[in-house]
């Protein structure tokens, strides 16, 4: 791990854009990064591109989660079960039957320590598909990583521990902010199909 951290970390980060997908992908699929800090730092060296960071970063996140998703959908349920108790693991599954997309985009968009694996590795044993458990992931990633970068531009890359520290306040206002976008277009939607049948 020393070497990881002193040698091989920093020589992807030097990569640049490339970087922080392939960072993104290992942190999702096997080893654990401080990926906020890291798409921080980044993001504050190269301001123009900060975008396509968020958006190398958010695929890489969603490609790399497919590993412990396929776990999980090989067979993971016994396995879940020694991480979570019965009564847990069937909130779990109630939560994907009834709106699975968001059962993984909420804690997507979530910074640590939320348990974003467990969530992963329980969409691979609820059977989602793997379409909308990609988006779900990039969707999530995207909206954070977005709301992160504009946070760095705004106050310097020293705001990860802000973010850390509120992210249920940050969560609750990127909900509601998307909650009140999505009135607004269905709004618009329904007054142009009443003006249209006039």
């Amino acid at each position: 791990m020393t070497r990881w951290n002193k040698v091989i970390l920093p020589a992807i980060i030097a990569w640049g854009l490339p970087g922080a997908f392939v960072i993104a992908v290992l942190d999702s699929s096997s080893i654990p990064v401080p990926m906020d800090a890291i798409l921080a730092a980044l993001v504050w060296k190269d301001k123009p591109h900060f975008l396509l960071y968020c958006l190398l970063a958010s695929l890489g996140s969603a490609i790399g989660g497919l590993v412990p998703y396929g776990i999980g959908r090989a067979g993971g349920e016994l396995f879940l079960l020694k991480r979570i108790n019965r009564a847990r693991m069937e909130q779990l599954r109630a939560r994907f039957e009834r709106q699975e997309f968001l059962a993984l985009m909420i804690p997507s968009m979530l910074p640590p320590p939320t348990p974003w694996k467990l969530f992963v590795f329980a969409a691979g044993v609820f059977e989602m598909r793997v379409v909308p458990f990609v988006l779900s992931v990039f969707t999530g990633r995207m909206i954070r990583w977005i709301l992160l970068s504009v946070l760095v531009l705004l106050f310097g890359d020293q705001v990860v521990g802000i973010v850390a520290h509120h992210a249920g306040p940050v969560v609750l206002a990127v909900i509601l902010l998307a909650v009140a976008g999505f009135a607004v277009w269905w709004f618009r939607r329904k007054r142009s199909a009443q003006t249209a049948e006039e």
